[in-house]
């Protein structure tokens, strides 16, 4: 099953697009590229290749679009009015699209597996450490994971809280055990082409995670392994074909 919703979003002023995949199953939300579109898994082949594990019920995908434009990538913006952008979309998140997923899937409480490719491996991990307590599961590929890339060195306050690899290593007491308790990360990356930075930052995010006693996998394929969708189509399917039960069931 396959139906694209409008989410009528007050945070946001707009609607929101999701394409929804699948009956039942755990639920993932899909956090887009740079691109911030809702479909671009199904329009590069990610949604074919878990086909028959959303067929089987083993998953159910959430592929929203985002406001990377206005967050992230629209650098000649000053960085401090980009970041509340992005302060915007993840309250969209928080108290519209989570309760709308919930509804969808029949209960008030149940928790969200999250994923993405490149920008949105970073959406996925920085969502994941700020709320395990919701997403207790992160598949992240090909990611990087300090976005003063994306400001050109520029941190405020609320860049700094939305910087894993600026606030992992701060973390501690009880949030550091909240962590801890409810979610886990897998960090992928090829060692091949277009993936300069991103394997960089890959090893050093995965060290943080080590040091803080964070669960995770650090999961690096080969040096013919590119920063392109058909090896990012066989990790999600290597990834995602077994351990959501583990940490949504």
């Amino acid at each position: 099953m396959q139906k694209h919703e409008l989410i009528p979003s007050k945070v946001m002023g707009r609607h929101m697009h999701l394409w929804r995949f699948g009956y039942y199953g755990p639920p993932v939300l899909v956090f887009p590229s740079a691109s911030g579109m809702a479909h671009e898994w199904q329009a590069h082949g990610m949604v074919d290749a878990l086909g028959d594990l959303i067929g089987a019920g083993k998953l159910k995908l959430y592929c929203s679009e985002s406001n990377v434009a206005e967050a992230w990538t629209r650098r000649e913006t000053d960085p401090a009015w980009r970041i509340q952008r992005h302060r915007a979309f993840e309250e969209y998140i928080l108290s519209e699209l989570l309760p709308f997923i919930r509804q969808d899937c029949r209960s008030d409480s149940i928790c969200v597996g999250a994923t993405g490719t490149s920008l949105g491996a970073f959406y996925a991990a920085n969502f994941a450490l700020k709320h395990s307590e919701i997403f207790r599961y992160a598949l992240c590929l090909s990611g990087r994971y300090d976005v003063t890339w994306l400001t050109d060195g520029f941190s405020n306050q609320d860049i700094y809280f939305n910087n894993p690899m600026a606030y992992v290593p701060g973390l501690g007491g009880p949030h550091l055990e909240t962590i801890r308790r409810n979610t886990h990360l897998v960090l992928v990356c090829g060692q091949g082409q277009w993936e300069d930075g991103n394997i960089e930052e890959t090893n050093a995010f995965a060290d943080l995670l080590d040091a803080k006693g964070i669960s995770h996998q650090r999961d690096l394929w080969g040096h013919d392994v590119s920063h392109q969708w058909e090896w990012w189509c066989r990790q999600a399917r290597h990834h995602l074909g077994g351990a959501l039960g583990r940490y949504l069931g």
